[in-house]
């Protein structure tokens, strides 16, 4: 993934040969504090380290530049090249105080979780989930990439749907930490495969994706998604199997499947038209439209609109006076509601995640893809 800039303070020092020596040292005990880091710190910033080490080792980028589909080779050389003629002294600088950062920022999160929050569930990275008042919350965590859904994310919510569906919880819900509700499917879970792996990939994120819709729409108890900022792609769509939606005032919902070379998802095919109506479902789903918290309301996706000051206090309060109800009464009810519909449904999933395997393997999707990190290095 083209790097993007990570905020550094600019330091300018005058450099004798005592304090040379000393940075040196300092640089050598971050490389070594870098091995020792369990978190990973995300693609920008290792791009945003490996760019410092080779400025501070080599000086200005000379390596030739990486053809266009090698993601990561190309991804890497920008992030150097970005540096222009920064010195190797203050490469060196900015690369320890980085990672010092880095050090501090994962001492200050394993202190916090020496001291767990009440009820939380163990085994998870990208996720929260806790259980508490009888509500299951599942907490997409990964703030610092928008909540943006790879791999093991997917796996995540799918083994925290199966939890939820079968503890003594009456209902679960489903936000985000941070500011965003979710940015959707991470595209860096496409920029690390070889041309000879793409057929493996789409077919294998094809069965991930099925196996990740299907949880949705089997889930046995009142599903409530609590939609805190801007929504895209994959965690619009599945909104449709929930059975309510809150949203902040600032939440905005977007499925840009055409723009990226895709197809619809999460049932939307279905369940958008049937909700929306043709014309406006083919809005968002065809021509990528972008719709404000007001307007998903308007259209039926959302069930109500909070403001943003008191979205948390509003909701988390309805939702614990939710959570007293008769559990099995609940459960039943929910199933009379769905189950006249879940056969067309998993035929729905079954056929999308077929055309969308097509979709991934096509130059078209591939280009369009191209094109979007392009724009984004261009920022």
């Amino acid at each position: 993934r083209p790097a993007q800039a990570v905020c550094i303070p600019a330091v300018h020092l005058h450099m004798t040969a005592a304090t040379m020596q000393v940075s040196q040292k300092d640089f050598q005990k971050a490389q070594e504090q870098l091995k020792l880091l369990k978190k990973d710190p995300g693609n920008e910033t290792k791009l945003k380290l490996y760019a410092l080490f080779k400025q501070a080792t080599e000086g200005p980028c000379n390596a030739p530049k990486p053809g266009m589909l090698d993601f990561v080779k190309k991804a890497k050389w920008d992030a150097w090249n970005s540096l222009g003629n920064l010195s190797q002294d203050d490469a060196r600088q900015k690369y320890t105080e980085l990672i010092s950062s880095l050090v501090s920022a994962e001492s200050a999160s394993q202190k916090k979780e020496a001291s767990p929050e009440e009820g939380r569930h163990d085994g998870y990275e990208t996720l929260i989930v806790t259980t508490k008042n009888n509500i299951t919350k599942i907490m997409f965590n990964r703030p610092d990439r928008k909540n943006a859904i790879n791999h093991q994310m997917y796996g995540e919510i799918i083994k925290a749907l199966e939890e939820a569906g079968k503890n003594d919880s009456t209902i679960a819900v489903i936000t985000g930490n941070g500011d965003y509700y979710s940015s959707g499917n991470d595209l860096n879970n496409f920029t690390n495969v070889q041309p000879g792996e793409m057929e493996k990939m789409a077919k294998d994120g094809a069965v991930l994706l099925k196996e990740f819709v299907g949880h949705f729409i089997d889930f046995p108890k009142p599903l409530i998604a609590v939609v805190n900022g801007p929504a895209i792609g994959i965690c619009v769509t599945v909104l449709a199997l929930c059975d309510l939606v809150y949203a902040s005032d600032r939440a905005t919902f977007h499925s840009p499947f055409s723009q990226l070379g895709q197809s619809p998802e999460g049932c939307s095919s279905y369940l958008f038209p049937k909700i929306m109506g043709l014309a406006k479902a083919s809005e968002m789903l065809l021509f990528n439209k972008k719709l404000t918290a007001a307007e998903a309301c308007a259209q039926g996706l959302v069930t109500e609109v909070f403001p943003d000051r008191s979205f948390q206090k509003e909701v988390w309060a309805r939702l614990e006076a939710y959570a007293s109800l008769p559990k099995n009464s609940l459960a039943v009810s929910k199933q009379l509601l769905r189950s006249v519909e879940k056969e067309k449904l998993h035929a729905v999933n079954s056929r999308e995640c077929e055309v969308l395997t097509e979709r991934w393997l096509s130059d078209e999707c591939v280009n369009a893809i191209v094109s979007f990190f392009q724009k984004k290095s261009k920022l």
